[in-house]
């Protein structure tokens, strides 16, 4: 492999070659894969024996049709089918999303997944990229953002929750928020294929809100939280006219009966499930302790199944990939392909406690040699800029937002965004409602409270509670409280005529989809209602959120 493994990563269209590839050109057996982010701890072993037991049937015989396996998982998760469609894969259903749904341009902070970014430029659409500051800690402000998209003119706004690769988290609060300032976009996608990992509040998700609002998508994915991405499986919540023109235009028999057979011994194994995001969750934070005691290494908060880290001084991403892959076979995501970061960076995803100690080992001897000795100190960021590492990315982001951040702040200052606290200087980055200073990366973590089960009858009372803080590592600030409405200063300029402030008006359609009064059944057509929160079987199955 150490001969081939520099041309396996030139010659694949991904950001590595996948693991098939990695096994055909060593001895059969592939490396640990710190690369690809998947649950390590579920299905259960006995869950792998009875697919292996079931192997020849599953592979021989059609599966159901794509409405019956959607039933099922929506029987699970207690969400009306009509507001579901299931695709082969989360990456199927963003295509589906830039074809039908986005007309003319969209906007996506970077660095994140990057589909969000080269799915519409595939197709033509200009994509608004808004730079996440490494001196804030690569924090998404939505107030500065927001103020982005409406100096851009963008017409659809994506957010990752949390965010790919650096694990970036919002509160349901402020997401809620953002999504009321922009109810006249054409479109709001938030994408949650990792929040089930996050345990920083109760019920992250804003499924329920998707299915109320007009021009709100979003994602979740399957094979990421099931330990399963050779499946491909993953589903859209939305209300009924936009989840429906999705499923309209997907084939009859786009899922496969792996994913079938998966969907239905679900519901009999709701606690182990919980039990490993548990597992997850406990391993994320002793692999960001020791991680983090590797000098210049700088590993920043993350309520994903992976870690964000920045290489010491001197260090360059391919070689250590390269070299961790051919000396200690073990597979890292080097970062310098993926727009708004750099060749500097890794995403490493959690692993048990056995594997990150063979990770920290190997890294020791990449980095330093045999110790630790005439390590760098961490470099801190600049400021307010950023660079791809990559000369023709950074000429393609400067091309696609003008005068970058700055200036686009600039043009937008005193202009307000309606539904959204003011944004200070470039540099803040915490949620809304109050942005938070920012602070200068640490190495060093602090330990997150574990969230303990909540009792069914009790879910809609926390569905309604104010979030709770986020005790996160630094460099992030935790997220200032609400502010009362009656505090918030008044907006020293009128909004656009074209922005709606508030929550949408129920009358108020957003380009052929349903008005909210219609999805919620006070007008025909629209789904019966349904429970705010909760899975069957809550003793053992997390809740829609996937908190356990």
């Amino acid at each position: 492999m150490a001969d081939n493994v520099t041309s396996l990563f030139r010659s694949t269209a991904a950001h590595s070659p996948s693991m098939a590839a990695l096994t055909r050109e060593s001895d059969g057996a592939g490396p640990v894969d710190f690369c690809i982010p998947c649950n390590p701890y579920f299905p259960t072993p006995a869950m792998f024996e009875d697919m292996a037991v079931r192997l020849r049937d599953i592979i021989t015989y059609y599966p159901s049709s794509a409405d019956t396996i959607t039933a099922e998982l929506c029987s699970l998760l207690r969400l009306p089918p009509q507001c579901v469609a299931m695709g082969n894969g989360s990456t199927e259903l963003i295509t589906w999303i830039d074809h039908l749904l986005v007309r003319e341009s969209l906007a996506v902070p970077v660095p994140t997944f990057g589909r969000w970014t080269d799915q519409p430029m595939e197709t033509g659409k200009r994509v608004d990229m808004f730079p996440l500051q490494e001196s804030s800690g690569f924090a998404l402000d939505l107030a500065q953002y927001a103020e982005f998209i409406r100096a851009r003119g963008t017409r659809v706004a994506v957010i990752c929750n949390p965010n790919n690769p650096d694990g970036g988290f919002l509160h349901r609060h402020a997401v809620v928020q953002f999504l009321d300032a922009m109810a006249d976009l054409d479109l709001v996608v938030i994408d949650e294929s990792f929040l089930e990992f996050a345990d920083a509040e109760n019920e992250p998700s804003v499924v329920q809100e998707a299915m109320l609002r007009p021009n709100v998508v979003v994602l979740r994915s399957l094979g990421k939280n099931f330990g399963l991405h050779g499946i491909r499986f993953g589903y859209l919540v939305a209300n009924p006219a936009l989840a429906g023109k999705v499923r309209s235009m997907l084939p009859k028999w786009n899922l496969n009966s792996f994913a079938e057979h998966v969907v239905f011994m679900l519901k009999e194994h709701g606690a182990e499930y919980a039990q490993s995001l548990h597992q997850v969750r406990r391993d994320r934070m002793d692999m960001s302790g020791q991680l983090s005691a590797l000098p210049g290494l700088t590993v920043y908060p993350s309520q994903g199944n992976f870690l964000f880290v920045r290489l010491p001084v001197g260090a360059e991403g391919t070689v250590v990939r390269d070299r961790m892959l051919t000396e200690h076979r073990i597979l890292v995501r080097e970062c310098g392909n993926k727009i708004g970061s750099s060749s500097r960076f890794l995403r490493l995803v959690v692993r048990p406690q056995v594997d990150v100690r063979r990770l920290v080992t190997g890294l020791e001897q990449v980095l330093y040699g045999t110790s630790r000795r005439g390590a760098a100190g961490p470099e801190q960021a600049a400021g307010t800029g950023y660079s791809s590492g990559t000369p023709a990315v950074d000429r393609l982001v400067s091309r696609t937002n003008g005068a970058g951040l700055p200036g686009l702040a600039a043009q937008a200052a005193g202009a307000g965004v309606p539904g959204l606290a003011t944004a200070p200087g470039a540099g803040a980055g915490m949620p809304l409602p109050a942005a938070a200073s920012a602070a200068v990366p640490q190495p060093v973590p602090q330990q997150l409270p574990q969230p303990e089960p909540l009792p069914q009858s009790l879910a809609p009372v926390a569905a309604m509670a104010p979030a709770a803080p986020m005790a996160a590592p630094v460099p992030m600030a935790a997220p200032a409280p609400m502010v009362p409405a009656a505090t918030v200063p008044p907006v020293v300029q009128a909004p656009p005529a074209a922005a709606m402030p508030g929550p949408t008006p129920p009358g108020v359609p957003a380009r052929g989809g349903l008005t909210a009064a219609q999805v919620r059944g006070t007008t025909e057509p629209g789904p019966a209602p349904v429970p705010a929160a909760g899975w069957p079987h809550s003793q053992s199955w997390p809740n829609a959120a996937g908190m356990g």
